[in-house]
């Protein structure tokens, strides 16, 4: 083995909590590496939510020219799919090398390839050795293996944005947030679109009532969704691929050009060797503390996905780096706070949600009133010519806090961050109402939905 190499911290994995976990403990003085086996960014900036919102714009300049025809608008708008993509490499292609930039600015060490532990506290990459006071996992998310015949003719989403033209006809296996978006992209773009989801309905983490409105937008551009359907395998042919679906031999194989995984990620550890480290895992998880550190080896904590601590989100990972950060400067006594984190899919238009569902709500024995709506013809989504807007907002009866918003329709991506803001910070629906909102505008409708 390599003579080690010391740091204070190792961080491995470079997207947001790397980013922010190693600023701040290099702000602090101390010695910082991070690793990564694949382009500095991490999924947000190069191949999650990032790039896909560019492919969103398009679809949704589309959607719109197609709302609009006949309200003043004339024209066919399509999307050109190279040009697209050769638009998002704009924002995605300079990101690593900035990202090294800034590390080698701060003093950070950027060190390529695969991390694997060597002792509890000593991994090695490559053809080096290090050793870290603490190691922090922020190394994301996977792909969750199917387990079917032919899963190796499945792409991931981060090879769909990189696809130089787009197939004509495309199945994506699964039905919650990278399945939604992506059906509506592509169909935008001009394929034929299914969607195989096993469960009983698109988008569960979602309202029910809201995503059967929003299925309205999936079969008006065309998507076929077929739930309750299981993907039994993938068979290579001549022109393609077939899809082997559902629980018997009546449903029809589906022909494609193009499968795409939207099945779920899992914490992307298995490459790390973690027995080796002393760490052990719990249904595919790190088993963490109440302070992101692992319960079994004190020198590692987590962030992110790769933590799985609270919602696979962007923010979420920023929020736990901060935290693992406080705690290794101060002594474990910052825990992550998850309330009020709301949550998007960008389908065209978008679906959000904040705090509890109504099923949540029931089983906390809570006593509130639930305020709901389908309402296109309120003006927000008139102008635009959308047939899709509605919310449901849930409301507790002794405080009158909001405990729950669910959003679907135009600006609702925006609206939902005020939602957000209330149950994380205690405001009431009396407070919102009487709030004097820019007109007109999407959070305008906010004292009409509490």
């Amino acid at each position: 083995m390599a003579t080690p190499e010391t740091y204070d911290l190792i961080v491995i994995g470079s997207g947001t909590a790397a980013q922010v976990a190693s600023a701040r403990m290099r702000a602090a003085g101390w010695t910082v590496a991070v690793v990564d086996h694949r382009p500095f960014g991490g999924t947000c900036a190069l191949r999650g939510c990032d790039p896909k919102k560019v492919l969103v714009s398009g679809a949704e300049a589309v959607d719109a020219a197609r709302r609009m025809r006949g309200h003043g608008v004339d024209g066919e708008l399509r999307i050109t799919w190279p040009e697209l993509i050769r638009f998002k490499h704009g924002f995605t292609d300079p990101v690593p090398e900035k990202q090294e930039q800034r590390y080698a600015e701060r003093g950070i060490e950027a060190v390529h390839g695969l991390a694997r532990f060597a002792d509890p506290e000593t991994i090695t990459v490559g053809g080096r050795t290090l050793t870290g006071r603490y190691i922090l996992l922020a190394t994301g998310a996977r792909p969750v293996p199917l387990g079917i015949p032919g899963e190796e003719h499945v792409i991931a989403s981060d090879r769909f944005m990189e696809l130089e033209s787009l197939p004509a006809r495309i199945v994506l296996i699964g039905g919650g947030y990278i399945a939604a978006e992506f059906s509506h992209i592509a169909a935008r773009a001009g394929a034929s679109v299914t969607v195989l989801q096993s469960g009983p309905r698109m988008l569960p983490q979602f309202d029910p009532d809201l995503v059967g409105w929003l299925m309205e937008k999936f079969e008006e551009i065309g998507i076929d969704v077929r739930t309750n359907t299981t993907v039994k395998g993938i068979e290579k042919i001549s022109d393609g691929f077939l899809v082997q679906a559902g629980a018997d031999d009546r449903q029809p194989d589906v022909p494609a050009d193009l499968v795409v995984h939207a099945a779920g990620r899992i914490p992307d550890l298995e490459p790390l060797n973690l027995p080796a480290a002393g760490v052990s895992l719990e249904h595919g998880k790190l088993k963490l503390n109440p302070f992101l550190q692992s319960v079994d080896n004190p020198r590692i904590y987590a962030a992110g996905d790769a933590a799985s601590s609270g919602p696979p989100l962007t923010p979420i990972a920023s929020h736990d780096a901060k935290v693992v950060a406080a705690n290794l400067l101060e002594g474990n006594g910052h825990r992550p706070d998850y309330r009020g984190v709301p949550s998007v899919a960008f389908t065209v238009p978008p679906i959000a949600m904040v705090g509890l569902s109504e099923r949540q709500a029931r089983e906390r024995g809570q006593k509130f009133t639930v305020k709901s709506g389908n309402v296109p013809t309120w003006f927000t989504a008139r102008r635009m010519a959308e047939r899709v807007y509605g919310y449901k907002v849930l409301i507790d009866d002794e405080s009158d806090r909001i405990l729950g918003a669910h959003l679907v329709g135009p600006h609702v991506d925006e609206t939902i961050n005020v939602f957000a803001l209330a149950i994380r910070h205690g405001l009431t629906a009396s407070a919102l109402k009487a709030t004097i909102f820019a007109y007109p505008t999407g959070a305008s409708d906010i004292a009409s939905m509490v």
